[in-house]
């Protein structure tokens, strides 16, 4: 598996980064993984790096190749939910600390991925997005589900199989990155340039902050570009 990767979280003009990133890579498998801490709960920072801390465990504790990826993102997914309700047990449940996330796994020639709430992820090529209407909608920061909080299972969004061709990029982000960038912005990751994925991807960061600037939020990405098996 050839990848080129790169990940960013910037504070924006917030007190605290709440956002949490991180790429594990190991036996032809890559897990991308970007959770957003929700700064209107307690310790969004705390619940942030618990999920992150466990979802990237289970990635070095599982057996890879893994046969199973579906289910491992929705266990994976479960376990960072399970340690964010564990630092809200005994707190009211208006306060308990909470967290959106996407994660994304690449393995062989294709990827698979899961979201909770408004985290995303983006499969780029060749210069195109879909949904562009979503950057405009009225409910786009509209969050219905989260980790953390209720001990049930949060509803997940994930996908199937998606075969992967070269040169495709995987990007997943918070809010302050897709709400501060234009649908064409983040295209500009699919088209490859002497400049890199990692400096592409700090210039798309720089343009979403100044674009939402001086009520900037956390943000923060994690991009994998596919090169080839």
């Amino acid at each position: 598996m050839q990848i080129e990767h790169a990940d960013l979280s910037l504070l924006g003009n917030r007190e605290e980064n709440q956002d949490r990133v991180a790429i594990a890579i190991g036996d032809g498998s890559a897990l991308l993984v970007v959770v957003d801490g929700m700064g209107g709960h307690a310790d969004g920072a705390k619940a942030a790096e618990a999920a992150i801390r466990a979802m990237v465990g289970e990635f070095w504790e599982a057996s890879r190749p893994l046969f199973d990826p579906e289910g491992f993102l929705h266990l994976t997914v479960g376990r960072g939910h399970d340690a964010v309700v564990e630092l809200g047990r005994g707190l009211p449940q208006e306060i308990r600390p909470r967290a959106t996330c996407a994660v994304c796994l690449v393995q062989g020639s294709s990827a698979y991925w899961a979201h909770v709430g408004d985290s995303r992820v983006y499969q780029l090529r060749a210069g195109r997005i879909t949904e562009r209407q979503a950057h405009d909608h009225p409910m786009r920061n509209y969050v219905e589900c989260c980790i953390g909080g209720d001990p049930v299972l949060p509803e997940m969004t994930l996908t199937g199989r998606n075969v992967l061709q070269p040169g495709d990029v995987l990007m997943l982000c918070s809010d302050g990155l897709w709400a501060g960038a234009t649908d064409d912005e983040l295209a500009t990751l699919s088209i490859a340039s002497d400049r890199g994925l990692r400096d592409s991807l700090a210039s798309l960061g720089e343009r979403a902050v100044l674009g939402t600037a001086p009520f900037a939020d956390n943000t923060t990405a994690a991009a994998v570009r596919w090169l080839g098996p």
